[in-house]
C-alpha cells in the first residue's frame, strides 16, 4: 500500500487511509476573547473501526475490544483537540492522538513464562533457615 500525503501511519506498516478519516472543525470554547468567537480552531477526528480496510480482522477485534468504551454505537473513534489557537496545529495533534490511541489498542502483551526456583537455591534457603534457627536456639540456652 502506498501512503498518501495525509494518511496516518500507525505502526509496522499499518496506515489509516485519508479517505477513511472524517475531520470537522468548530469553534473552540474556553478563554481567548474575540479570537475564539470568530475562528474555528477545534478539530474533531472520526474514524470508523468497524468498516476500515486498514486493519486485519484480528487487529479489528483487538481494537474494538480494547477501545470499546471510547467508541460510538456505529464503531467510530472520536478525538477532539482544541489545545492550540491554530487549526493546523490542532489537526496535527488530533491525528497524532489517533495514531497513539490505535497503537495502544493494538499492543499485544507478552505471554508470561512460568519459571521454577532451582533445587540448589531452594536447598540453600532451607540450609540458611536451619543455621539461623540453630543460632537463635543457642542464644536461649545460656541460662
Amino acid at each position: 500500500m502506498i501512503a498518501m500525503k495525509n494518511d496516518v501511519p500507525i505502526k509496522n506498516g499499518i496506515v489509516v487511509p485519508e479517505h477513511e478519516i472524517k475531520i470537522t472543525v468548530s469553534r473552540a470554547g474556553g478563554p481567548g476573547g474575540q479570537h475564539v468567537n470568530k475562528t474555528a480552531t477545534k478539530v474533531t477526528v472520526r474514524w470508523n473501526i468497524k468498516n476500515t480496510a486498514a486493519l486485519t480482522e484480528e487487529q479489528r477485534v483487538r481494537v474494538l475490544q480494547n477501545l470499546g468504551s471510547r467508541l460510538t454505537d456505529d464503531g467510530d473513534l472520536v478525538i477532539h483537540c482544541s489545545v492550540s489557537r491554530s487549526q493546523q496545529h490542532n489537526r496535527k495533534l488530533a491525528l497524532d492522538q489517533l495514531a497513539k490511541t490505535i497503537q495502544k489498542a493494538l499492543f499485544v502483551p507478552k505471554k508470561r513464562m512460568k519459571t521454577r526456583v532451582p533445587k540448589v537455591v531452594q536447598e540453600a534457603r532451607l540450609q540458611e533457615k536451619k543455621r539461623r534457627s540453630a543460632l537463635k536456639k543457642l542464644r536461649g540456652e545460656q541460662f
